[in-house]
């Protein structure tokens, strides 16, 4: 049941869909307590559609404007003063839900427009407590007037004017299906990556990407943010994480060459 609560201290949420049928009813679940849910879809061909339309009238077909951009479309039909964005395999976890509620019913700080939380990653059959996806803490609720989406594709971020503050619970998590999935994500992310870079980017600097970061991410990962205590999927993510380095800036090196032709 929706609580009541004033105007001021009202929440959209806001999901960007596409395919997402074997993951928006867990997400769309643990956001029922909201007063608005929104859902922005890019013409999803499976049932994610026919599966919102079970909990919000609020669903709008997009055409794909890339990450940044399908968030904006969806941020600007919230009519609530508070915005919190989800995935659609993201789940808000009861105790983050409480957080927020709490917030909510007792009256957002009139000097905080924006909240983080780490997010915690289901990943092979274990929650992944270490390394770089833990806590990976999100910006994801924040005053609509006074935030924007920005970063830069794949890696879209909130950016606020003014204070923020952090919450302790988790945003779950449930990424990848499988190894396979994995490796599938990393070249598409890093095409998108590599496409965003310039065609005239110094030969120098894609080498020492190669040579350099991509060593470094794997060593910051598994040793200095302890990834090695998550076991074998802790050595999956940080080797995943050095080869995605890699490969985007051999895809980089690769455009470069096609310019020059």
């Amino acid at each position: 049941m929706k609580k009541q609560r004033t105007k001021k201290n009202q929440i959209s949420v806001c999901i960007i869909t596409g395919n997402e049928e074997l993951n928006i009813r867990r997400c769309l679940e643990s956001v029922t307590w909201a007063d608005e849910i929104i859902v922005v879809d890019s013409f999803s061909k499976d049932k994610t559609v026919s599966i919102v339309k079970e909990y919000t009238e609020r669903v709008y077909e997009h055409r794909w404007l890339g990450y940044i951009g399908q968030k904006a479309v969806a941020k600007s039909l919230a009519t609530c003063e508070w915005v919190l964005f989800v995935d659609a395999d993201e789940v808000v976890s009861d105790d983050l839900r409480i957080e927020i509620e709490t917030l909510a019913e007792n009256g957002f700080p009139d000097d905080v427009n924006g909240y983080e939380f780490p997010r915690l990653v289901w990943f092979l059959g274990r929650w992944i407590r270490h390394g770089d996806w833990y806590p990976d803490s999100k910006l994801r609720l924040f005053r609509r007037k006074r935030g924007k989406c920005g970063g830069t594709e794949p890696h879209e971020r909130i950016e606020i004017e003014g204070e923020m503050k952090s919450l302790t619970a988790p945003l779950y998590h449930y990424t990848y299906k499988n190894i396979s999935d994995q490796v599938n994500t990393l070249n598409r992310f890093s095409t998108i990556s590599a496409d965003g870079f310039s065609r005239n980017r110094p030969k120098y600097k894609i080498i020492a990407g190669m040579l350099v970061n991509a060593p470094f991410r794997f060593f910051r990962c598994y040793i200095i943010k302890g990834g090695f205590l998550d076991g074998i999927p802790g050595l999956i993510i940080a080797v995943a994480a050095s080869f995605a380095t890699i490969i985007k800036y051999a895809k980089q090196w690769e455009r470069c060459q096609t310019n020059k032709k």
